[in-house]
């Protein structure tokens, strides 16, 4: 059963109103995210979204009415993008570093979608109390893929943050998750290939069944990269993988289904 709601633009003419002249940093720029006209601030040479949350915002389905949570937002890239794309009645952004929520939330009024996105200060490993167990239907997330101890971490403290294990693990990510939906409550994620025994294992552990799976490949000639999951609080035993993602179609050209299907 598709679970996609909608796509509903919304009205434009009222999000226009609701926007507001916000402060933009001198180390900051503002990106168009060629939906619904909306935007986005980011450092300049900071820590930006990629390629991953544009492929959860497009592979997350919410229905009309839902309220999602995003667990680890960043820049808060993906509950705009779900405000966009689908009609789920509510979203909120969970970011612990203060300065990346405060960013976030200027992107959120630089769109006019206050009424509908709220950018949080907390951290992922205290969610189910911020906001009370089972009082969501939907939760994303794009966490740090490295474990603390694997791979270089960056300088920048805020990009070791989005990248490592530092502040919160896999398994805090997915703890959260599944006490803060509601039983038969959907779970999105994008992560790395290599941790996908780690990610069944942790999953169902805290009673998440995962239902779809899809691989990412840059090219069609190589490997996965990155793995987009579904996961159901209470869920049935059966899981679907679903046809991979092929980003490039060559050098520097988008697949269509990239241009199409998420909008990138």
């Amino acid at each position: 059963m598709n679970r996609q709601g909608n796509t509903g633009l919304g009205n434009m003419s009222e999000k226009a109103e609701k926007r507001e002249k916000v402060l933009i940093n001198e180390d900051e720029r503002v990106d168009d995210l060629q939906r619904n006209h909306y935007k986005i601030i980011q450092k300049k040479k900071g820590f930006c979204f990629g390629m991953d949350a544009v492929l959860l915002s497009g592979f997350a389905q919410v229905k009309e009415g839902e309220l999602v949570i995003d667990l680890g937002t960043g820049t808060g890239i993906i509950p705009i993008l779900l405000e966009a794309k689908t009609k789920g009645k509510h979203f909120t952004g969970l970011e612990i570093q203060e300065s990346v929520a405060e960013m976030a939330f200027r992107s959120v009024c630089l769109n006019g979608i206050q009424d509908r996105v709220k950018i949080v200060q907390g951290d992922i490993k205290e969610a189910s109390r911020i906001f009370g167990k089972a009082s969501f239907d939907v939760v994303t997330s794009n966490p740090p893929y490295m474990e603390g101890s694997h791979g270089i971490k960056n300088p920048d403290q805020v990009k070791a943050i989005s990248r490592h294990e530092i502040l919160c693990s896999l398994e805090d990510v997915v703890r959260e998750a599944s006490l803060l939906l509601r039983q038969g409550g959907y779970f999105y994620m994008v992560h790395r290939p290599r941790r996908l025994v780690d990610i069944f294992c942790v999953l169902r552990e805290y009673k998440m069944e995962p239902k779809r799976i899809k691989m990412v490949h840059p090219f069609i000639t190589e490997g996965a990269n990155m793995v987009l999951i579904e996961a159901v609080k209470g869920g049935g035993v059966m899981m679907k993988a679903e046809a991979p993602v092929i980003v490039f179609k060559e050098p520097g050209v988008y697949s269509e289904e990239i241009g199409t299907v998420y909008g990138y």
